[in-house]
């Protein structure tokens, strides 16, 4: 029995983590397999929450391809809120809110969108229309600018993936052994 609990615990280990594995396996021994259970929902929570802002993120990335070509020169506020189908004030907002950054032009001090700008505006925009809150909407793009650009960040989204799918296995094997476990206390029990 003991055997087995040394192994639910490393599979667990594998999914939720070495304190969460402890916290369960310490539930599953005192015999409050209730709060083991809930300690395993909430990673499986964790992991559906994480799993659907990877999916909202390569949504995303993939209308940055949809977008019309992005102009050579700036464009000035009133052009890009034409491009947006948006009120100017929208774009002011962005910008107060940290989503948008753009220059000033030295002689007017009018605000020009450079063609990063013009990109972020873009994804501003499908990001709202999908309602997401305008601090996620600068998370995300702060996220697209440090990780060095659509591509970079490309690479990012798809390792991510890799990882969820791996925690999501190592969720089902630490359960497959907590079960074990779990089997043998009600034999012994």
């Amino acid at each position: 029995m003991q055997a087995q609990a040394l192994r639910a615990f490393l599979a667990l280990r594998g999914g939720h983590g070495h304190q969460q594995a402890l916290e369960i396996m310490r539930a599953t021994n005192r015999g409050d397999v209730e709060s083991a259970y809930r300690l395993i929902d909430a990673a499986h929570v964790a992991l559906m929450d994480e799993r659907a802002t990877r999916t909202e993120v390569a949504t995303a990335l993939g209308s940055l391809s949809e977008s019309p070509p992005v102009p050579a020169r700036p464009l000035t506020v009133g052009e890009l809120a034409r491009r947006l189908d948006v009120h100017p004030a929208t774009l002011r907002t962005w910008e107060a809110a940290g989503i948008l950054h753009p220059e000033r032009d030295r002689s007017t001090g009018y605000r020009l969108y450079s063609s990063d700008c013009v990109r972020d505006a873009e994804i501003a925009r499908q990001l709202r229309r999908g309602g997401y809150r305008l601090h996620q909407v600068a998370q995300f793009l702060e996220a697209l600018r440090e990780a060095g650009g659509p591509a970079a960040l490309s690479t990012f989204v798809a390792s991510w993936q890799d990882r969820l799918t791996r925690r999501s296995r190592n969720l089902l094997a630490g359960a497959a052994q907590l079960d074990a476990y779990l089997t043998l206390l009600d034999q012994a029990g």
